[in-house]
Parts: structure tokens; sequence; C-alpha cells
């Protein structure tokens, strides 16, 4: 039996880790962080393999990820997941990089392997396998615009794209110097030629009707007051969209709600957490995933 954990551990509790049955030996961290569904998503996988370890979550501040993770390898912890606002902190904490970690430019996945700290990011292919799941495409066949392309998940999303080598790129961020460096680190990485779009209605109304694919890398809406990310009537049924952002319950965000009305094929970041576990769990045990029991598990949290 799993011994009951609290919602969160914290930084203090790595100095005299409780015992627990079975032992913890994945975590998640952030902060905040209690509102994870990481372990309801790992916890089945890890039973479902007959691997007698527990999956928990841990909040850590701004400013000791590199600490942090000390802690954990010292405790005997095999792996860790990042989220927001650890990812880029993290990218400087490990020992080892992965190349494509280090092209996107986050680590949100670490692998403890006899005390080193080995660095990954699932942001990128987690995406390429929620879009071809969801919409049966393949990102290398489509055009792809970019709501939020400037930074954190919505700029590792951009640079897979580039490297895939999309039909065409289009990204669109409120500040526009974050963009220029991105086009010009995509040119240099021989991917898509990138373009820049304003973020205002008669622009994406302008560049909407030439792409596929619209992508919210954004972390507007998680709340109903969000303002609403795309003009109304610009969404048709040919397009695609995938909203990295979700909300427990099944509850619909306004770009989804927006999809809706229109009939257009919608998928939101539920999908996108699944595949980015299952790769997480690729990494720590060198197996594929239990990809249903994660699946199960993570619908029923959602759900709850």
């Amino acid at each position: 039996m799993t011994s009951p954990a609290p919602l969160c551990y914290t930084l203090a509790d790595l100095d005299c880790w409780p015992e627990l049955d079975p032992p913890a030996r994945l975590a998640v961290i952030g902060d905040p962080i209690a509102h994870s569904k990481s372990p309801q998503m790992h916890n089945p996988a890890l039973a479902a393999c007959g691997i007698a370890a527990q999956y928990v979550r841990v909040r850590v501040p701004v400013g000791q990820v590199a600490a942090a993770f000390r802690q954990f390898a010292s405790q005997g912890f095999w792996g860790i997941n990042v989220t927001i606002p650890h990812k880029f902190e993290a990218l400087d904490a490990v020992d080892v990089i992965d190349p494509l970690a280090k092209t996107l430019g986050a680590v949100n996945t670490v692998a403890i392997r006899e005390g080193r700290l080995h660095g990954y990011n699932s942001d990128g292919p987690g995406f390429l396998r929620s879009v071809k799941e969801a919409f049966d495409a393949d990102v290398a066949d489509l055009r792809v615009l970019i709501l939020g392309a400037g930074g954190g998940a919505g700029r590792a999303v951009a640079v897979q794209c580039g490297l895939k080598k999309c039909c065409r790129l289009v990204l669109v961020n409120r500040t526009h110097d974050k963009l220029q460096a991105l086009v010009a680190e995509l040119a240099a990485l021989g991917g898509t030629r990138a373009e820049v779009a304003l973020w205002n209605d008669d622009a994406l109304a302008s560049v909407l009707p030439e792409v596929d694919l619209i992508v919210n890398g954004t972390s507007l809406g998680m709340k109903p007051e969000d303002v609403p990310l795309l003009p109304e009537g610009v969404l048709t049924p040919r397009h695609l969209v995938f909203d990295m952002v979700y909300r427990p319950g099944g509850q619909l965000t306004g770009l989804g709600a927006a999809a809706q009305r229109a009939g257009t094929r919608y998928v939101d970041g539920a999908t996108l957490l699944l595949h980015q576990g299952a790769i997480s769990f690729e990494h720590w045990f060198d197996q594929p995933a239990p990809l249903d029991v994660m699946r199960a598990g993570l619908s029923a949290a959602l759900r709850a």
C-alpha cells in the first residue's frame, strides 16, 4: 500500500526525507505545485509495471533548483519533472544536457544516474506525439501559427516545428524582441524560415486563412476571465487548434469554446501532459510507458 502523503512536500523536507512505502523515487517540482496531476498519472504507471516506488510533489522556490536537485540525488531519487517557473533554471543545474533540450533552451525532465543529473526536454517531442494522436497529422505537413512563441513551452514548440521543417511557421508574441532572436536562431539551425505576425485582430484575421494548425503557447485560458486569444469568427472547420492550457473537470478554455462554436478540431493541454509524462517515463526506465494506464489515471484526476 502507498503511504498517505501530503498534497506536496517542501524543500525543507528533502533535508530529512520521510520513509514512505513504497519509497518516493520520483517527483515533480514547481512553485506552486499542489495542483499538479502528475502523481495521479505516474503512480498507476509505476504499479502497472511492478516498480516499487512512488511519485510525489515538492514545492521548490525560485533560485533553489540546483540545491533541490542535489538533495534529490542524495536521497536516492531516480528522476524529477520540472514545471513552471523552473525549466530555465533547471537547464543550468544539470550535469549533462541532452542536445534537444539544449536546442529548445529548457529542461523539464531530469534522470539521476550514478549521482549525475541528465537533463531532457519533453515539450517538443510531447507536442509532436500529441498532434499525431489528436489530428492524425505530422507537423512537417502543416502550416503552423504559435501564439506566445517567445518563451517557455511556446518557444520550445516553435523550435520543434522549425526543426521538423513544417510547411510554414508564423510566430506571434506580445514582445517582438524575443521573436527576432528566435527567428535568427531557427535560421542558424537550418529549420523552417519563421515569420513574425503582429498580435492584433487585423493581423491574425489576415494570416489565419493561410495556416492549418493554431497553437496556444500562452497561459491564457486557465481562468474564465482571461481575454480571448483570437478575434471572433476567424476559426473555420478546416483549422486544427492545439491549446497547451487545460482546465480541470473537462471545462473548455476560451479558445476551446471558440473552436467548438466554429466546428474546429480542438485538443487541450491534457494530451500534451500525458505524452510529456510518457516521455519522462521512457527516460527514467528505458522502456515504453503504459500509456493507457497513464491516460486513465490522468482522466480520473481531471474529472475529480
